[in-house]
C-alpha cells in the first residue's frame, strides 16, 4: 500500500509540473497571441524607453525591457507564420536595436537618435498591426 502510494504521489508530482510548465503566462505577461504580445511588449518598452536617466525605476524597468525581448524573441522567432510579416520583422529590428545597447551600454542613456529611430519602427509595427499584418 506504502509503495502504490509512493507511486501515485510522483505520478501527481510529475503531471503538476509537466502542466505548470507548459501554460501559456510567463513573467513577463505574454499569453502566446502575437499581436496581444506585441503590443503589452511595446508598451513596456515605451515606458522603458521614457524613463529619465536619474529615474529611480530605470533600472529595473530596463532589466524588465531585456527579460520581456528574450521572453518575446524566445517564443515567436521560430514561428515560421509570422516571420514574413512586416510588424514582426520591424519589431526584430527594434528589439535588436534596444537589446544591442542595453547589453553594450548598460548605464548609458539611450541617444536620442536611438530613441526616435525605435519610436518610429513601435508606430510602424502598431500601424502594421492594425492592418492585420
Amino acid at each position: 500500500m506504502k509503495q502504490l502510494f509512493s507511486r501515485l504521489l510522483a505520478l501527481v508530482l510529475v503531471v503538476s509540473i509537466a502542466l505548470t510548465g507548459c501554460s501559456g503566462n510567463s513573467a513577463t505577461g505574454f499569453v502566446g497571441n502575437y499581436r496581444q504580445d506585441t503590443a503589452t511588449l511595446l508598451q513596456s518598452l515605451r515606458t522603458a524607453i521614457e524613463l529619465p536617466q536619474d529615474s529611480p525605476d530605470r533600472m529595473a524597468a530596463q532589466t524588465k525591457a531585456r527579460q520581456s525581448i528574450s521572453d518575446f524573441a524566445a517564443r515567436y522567432r521560430r514561428d515560421k507564420s509570422l516571420t514574413k510579416l512586416p510588424s514582426f520583422t520591424t519589431m526584430r529590428t527594434a528589439l535588436n536595436s534596444l537589446a544591442a545597447h542595453y547589453n553594450s551600454y548598460p548605464n548609458r542613456p539611450l541617444p536620442q537618435k536611438l530613441k526616435d529611430r525605435l519610436t518610429l519602427e513601435f508606430n510602424q509595427v502598431e500601424s502594421a498591426l492594425n492592418r492585420g499584418s
